[in-house]
């Protein structure tokens, strides 16, 4: 399965962006039965959990983005979206989308994410 990461960029703090992560792949017949999320990797730390939504379209997020970020999927498109609101500096990182396993971890082969830099 490849994924493709889209929507990033440059924003001021306070601002938004869409993010968008789809979904490829010849093994790849259906998108609905997977639980998937959003992590992202900000310079010189370790790559974290920011958004999961399970197959029945239940979510969880981490604590810090709770109240600004949405999660949301589109299975006839084999898409990821997270909806990101009221951006802060340390919102800055490369945002990758995959297929979440056991304890939270990508099962799937990453892409190469996409950069959303918040400027203060």
């Amino acid at each position: 399965v490849q994924l493709q990461a889209s929507g990033g960029g440059l924003v001021q703090a306070g601002g938004s962006l869409r993010l968008s992560c789809a979904a490829s792949g010849a093994i790849l017949s259906s998108f609905r039965p997977y639980d998937m999320a959003w992590y992202r990797q900000a310079p010189g730390k370790q790559r974290e959990l920011v958004a999961l939504i399970s197959s029945d379209g239940s979510t969880n997020y981490l604590d810090s983005v709770k109240g600004r970020f949405t999660i949301s999927r589109d299975n006839s498109k084999k898409t990821v979206y997270l909806q990101m609101n009221s951006l802060k500096s340390d919102d800055t990182a490369v945002y990758q989308c995959n297929r979440i396993g056991a304890g939270g971890v990508g099962t799937w082969d990453w892409g190469q994410g996409t950069l959303v830099t918040v400027s203060s």
